[in-house]
């Protein structure tokens, strides 16, 4: 009877535990205007890329911006933005981010890790109080947008997101043009409407290379696949990425593409994408 006591204590402590840090988590929540994720349906798609320079799109037009990089086990965003080895420094408010280019704060689980090399081994409740913690402990303080870094597919880490964030306003979705990616988008797509989560749109990434020396555009990945997928679902399409391969370099120096060629027809690419989304997130705030 003592240990059958003892753990119902113990349950109880846990569920308390789990209330104080939700209603933490709605305080610190309702200093951020917007809150969007950006998910594909498989990996390999660019997402973290996009959701870096997006990021990055708004900053430079005067918005306050927060990352949470939600990969769990793949967290890309801290060497993409200049900021390995970094890490989360702790006051009496909480746990605060750490700051890359243009004030953009910046969560991830790689922070919290010995070191790049190491790897995490959770199961999905850990997972769910991992991302619980970064929403609810971290002082982000006032943002105009926190943009969430989802790891491919539809499981423990989005699931948790949408549970977490029932007033987010949206999701954008990555793919690219092959019929592989296509297909996966449209679980990307049936999961959003399922949770009921607004769709942003749709970006197709990698859609084509234009040679630097002559001009020509040579389809790679095919190209289109993304723009007749968002007509098929009826959801919006936000554009194309070209392939260009200064953005691989770029992400690896941890320098944002769009800054070091923002002459680039990806980086305009890029700069009309974010003038889509924003102008959806006033369409939003409107009503």
């Amino acid at each position: 009877m003592k240990n059958l006591n003892s753990e119902t204590e113990s349950l109880e402590d846990e569920r308390k535990f789990i209330e104080g840090q939700e209603r933490l988590l709605k305080i610190r929540m309702e200093k951020i205007r917007h809150k969007v994720a950006v998910i594909s349906g498989k990996g390999g798609v660019g997402k973290s890329t996009v959701t870096v320079n997006l990021a990055v799109a708004f900053a430079m037009n005067g918005y306050r911006v927060g990352i949470l990089d939600a990969d769990i086990h793949g967290p890309s965003i801290p060497k993409m933005l200049g900021l390995s080895g970094n890490r989360l420094e702790v006051g009496p408010p909480g746990v605060f981010p750490a700051i890359g280019p243009f004030g953009i704060r910046v969560v991830s689980i790689d922070f919290l890790l010995p070191n790049e090399e190491s790897p995490v081994i959770w199961r999905g409740p850990l997972k769910m109080a991992a991302i619980r913690q970064f929403l609810s402990d971290i002082v982000w303080g006032e943002l105009d947008l926190l943009l969430i870094d989802l790891p491919p597919g539809t499981g423990d880490e989005p699931l948790s997101i949408a549970q977490l964030l029932p007033d987010m306003d949206g999701v954008i979705i990555v793919t690219i043009p092959s019929e592989v990616s296509q297909l996966v988008v449209k679980k990307a797509v049936n999961f959003a409407r399922t949770l009921g989560l607004p769709i942003v749109g749709i970006i197709e990434n990698m859609s084509g290379f234009l040679c630097p020396n002559c001009g020509a555009r040579i389809d790679i990945f095919q190209s289109g696949g993304g723009e007749r997928m968002a007509k098929e679902m009826s959801v919006p399409f936000l554009g194309r990425i070209p392939v260009d391969p200064r953005v691989c370099e770029d992400s690896d120096r941890g320098k944002p593409f769009i800054v070091e060629c923002k002459d680039s027809p990806s980086s305009k690419a890029f700069m009309e994408i974010f003038k889509k989304i924003e102008d959806f997130l006033n369409q939003k705030e409107k009503r």
